[in-house]
C-alpha cells in the first residue's frame, strides 16, 4: 500500500481500497486556494500507480462541496503586484489540480453537498461520477465578476455538452441538483447526505466488481481517443484489445465466467481480504 502524504488543507480516509479525500477549509467554504490544490495532486500522485485503490470520492467538509477560486488571494495577490507571467502560472496549477482528477486511473466519485461554484463546479465535472444533493447549487458566475470559466471550460463541455456549457458560462446560471441531474450535470440525487453515502456505496459495489487495471486502461483509453483519426483509434483500441486479452485480468475474468465464479478481484473484496 502506498504511503499517503501528509495534508493540512484535506483530510484522508483510506478505508478497503477507497480513497475518500475531504476538502477541509469550511471557513473559506473550501476554495481552491494554492495549499488544497497542491495536496490534491500530492494525493493523486501518491496513489496513482497502486491498483489496490480501486477508488477515490472527493467531497468537502463544513456542508459545502467547493466554492471555487479563492477571492481573497485574486484581490490581495493577482490584481496587486503580481505580473501577467504570475496569474499565467496560477492558472496553470488549476488546470493541474483538474487534471489530476481527470486523468486519475482509479474510478473517481465526487459527492457534492451544499453548493459546487466557478472552480469548484470545473472539479466536479473531472470526475467519473457525481452525486449530489437535490437542494446543491450550481453556477458558472466567472462572468458575473469580470473573468472566463478558462481552465475549467473542457471538462464542463465534456460533461454537458457545447451548447449546455455555453449557456451556463455566458449567462451564469443557478441551478439545484434536479435540474442539474435532468441536464445530465450530476449522476445521481439525493436529499440528505445518507442518501448521497447510499448511493456511494452502490457505486463502490459496482466498481469493486470491475477489474482494477482494465478500468485503468479504460481511462486511458478514453483520454486518446478524442485528439485521433478514426484509423488511429481503430489501431489504439485493436493494440489494447490485444495485451489485455493476454493479461492476467482478462484471463482471470473470462475463466471465472466460463467457471460460473466470481474473478478474483471481486471475490477478494467479497472475502474481505
Amino acid at each position: 500500500m502506498t504511503a499517503l502524504p501528509a495534508t493540512h488543507a484535506i483530510e484522508l480516509d483510506l478505508d478497503d481500497g477507497w480513497l475518500t479525500i475531504w476538502l477541509n477549509q469550511p471557513e473559506k467554504r473550501n476554495a481552491l486556494t494554492d495549499e488544497l490544490r497542491r495536496e490534491v495532486i500530492a494525493v493523486l500522485d501518491a496513489v496513482r500507480d497502486d491498483r489496490s485503490v480501486r477508488g477515490i470520492t472527493l467531497r468537502g467538509r463544513g456542508g459545502v462541496f467547493c466554492a471555487g477560486g479563492d477571492m481573497k488571494q485574486f484581490q490581495s495577490d493577482f490584481q496587486g503586484s503580481a505580473s501577467l507571467d504570475d496569474i499565467r502560472a496560477m492558472s496553470r496549477d488549476a488546470a493541474a489540480v483538474m487534471d489530476a482528477v481527470y486523468c486519475a486511473p482509479q474510478v473517481t466519485v465526487v459527492l457534492v453537498e451544499g453548493a459546487a461554484m466557478a472552480g469548484g463546479f470545473g472539479l466536479m465535472c473531472c470526475a467519473d461520477v457525481i452525486i449530489a444533493q437535490n437542494s446543491a447549487k450550481f453556477a458558472m458566475t466567472e462572468a458575473m465578476i469580470g473573468l472566463s470559466p478558462a481552465q475549467i471550460s473542457p471538462f464542463v463541455v465534456d460533461r454537458v455538452g457545447r451548447a449546455r456549457a455555453r449557456r451556463l458560462m455566458v449567462t451564469a446560471e443557478r441551478i439545484d441538483g434536479t435540474a442539474a441531474l435532468s441536464m445530465g450535470l450530476v449522476d445521481h440525487i439525493g436529499e440528505q447526505a445518507s442518501d448521497l453515502e447510499a448511493i456511494e456505496a452502490d457505486v463502490k459495489k459496482r466498481v469493486l466488481k470491475c477489474a482494477p487495471v482494465a478500468v485503468a486502461q479504460t481511462k486511458g483509453l478514453l483520454q486518446q481517443l478524442p485528439i485521433s483519426s478514426r484509423e488511429e483509434e481503430v489501431d489504439i483500441c485493436a493494440d489494447l484489445f490485444a495485451r489485455q486479452m493476454q493479461g492476467d485480468e482478462a484471463r482471470e475474468g473470462v475463466a471465472s465466467f466460463l467457471e460460473k465464479r466470481k474473478p478474483a478481484w471481486a471475490a477478494a473484496k467479497e472475502n474481505g481480504k
